[in-house]
């Protein structure tokens, strides 16, 4: 069960006002930040999920970034960090398919229930192992009305070994090791979610048009697996985009910002086009 709690740490510019909240999910805290664009109405919503490792802002703060351009665009937004990232004071071990999905749950819930979003209007998006909860949480919860994954996952068993999973079994888990942060210790539920969840096929039960957004050089998550989300998608909105020389980060840490700005030109009009045009009235 989850509730609303006070808001902390408000932030109000011209455009829209971000304030952080931490929302109960039975007997532990999910960290959120909340961007809602200043003005009259209710808005559409999007939630946000982290890939593995990183936490609600993500790598170079593109999800932070990526807020506040939803919200110059009438677009609010919450960005969660899953158990054991981020802010949250829960162990990583714990964090597995079920435990995202019900986070995930939680933070659409709790961004539907403030008087400026429209509870009927609110999309889900993830990157790379986010992508693969916000198909899972949209193939099992009818209230997410549009889909986009940046370069999303669908088959995390490359991440890991045989090998691996068979330390987890013996040990509980497995200590994942990263280049840029410190290790994560995968619990066996995560390993055991990965090898028994078809992705694609829990999705297939959402009515959501989805959209992928893929890097050509992603050396991370095949381009190619975008085209495959698409097909188990039963909405004809459903669409898949590459982007020409794009890495797994979309280049964020070279510098040079046109890819990203690109790659946020194409996620604006997404949630425009499949939240917000979709519901205005006849004329």
């Amino acid at each position: 069960m989850y509730k609303k709690t006070q808001a902390l740490n408000e932030t109000e510019t011209p455009e829209f006002t971000e304030s952080t909240v931490f929302i109960q999910n039975g007997n532990y805290q999910i960290p959120a930040a909340i961007c809602l664009p200043n003005g009259q109405g209710t808005f559409p919503a999007v939630v946000m999920l982290h890939g593995t490792g990183s936490d609600k802002n993500e790598v170079a703060d593109g999800y932070k970034i990526a807020a506040h351009a939803l919200a110059d665009a009438g677009i609010a937004s919450i960005r969660i960090d899953f158990i054991g990232s981020g802010e949250s004071s829960e162990d990583y071990i714990n964090y597995n398919f079920k435990t995202a999905i019900s986070d995930t749950d939680a933070a659409q819930n709790y961004i539907g229930g403030l008087e400026a979003v429209d509870p009927n209007r609110i999309g889900v998006m993830g990157w790379c192992q986010g992508g693969t909860i916000a198909l899972l949480a949209a193939g099992s919860n009818q209230l997410y009305k549009s889909v986009l994954c940046w370069a999303g996952s669908i088959d995390l068993t490359l991440m890991v070994s045989e090998e691996n999973y068979a330390i987890a079994k013996r040990d509980g888990f497995y200590n994942l090791t990263f280049p840029w942060r410190g290790s994560l210790q995968l619990g066996l539920s995560w390993f055991d979610d990965v090898h028994t969840t078809d992705v694609l096929e829990v999705f297939s039960n959402s009515n959501a048009p989805v959209m992928t957004i893929n890097g050509s050089a992603d050396v991370t998550v095949n381009p190619i697996t975008g085209e495959k989300i698409i097909l188990s998608s039963q909405n004809e909105q459903s669409r898949t985009e590459i982007i020409a020389g794009a890495d797994h980060v979309f280049n964020l840490f070279s510098g040079d910002m046109r890819v990203f700005n690109q790659l946020m030109s194409t996620t604006i009009d997404w949630f425009i086009q499949t939240l917000t045009e979709q519901h205005r009235p006849d004329c």
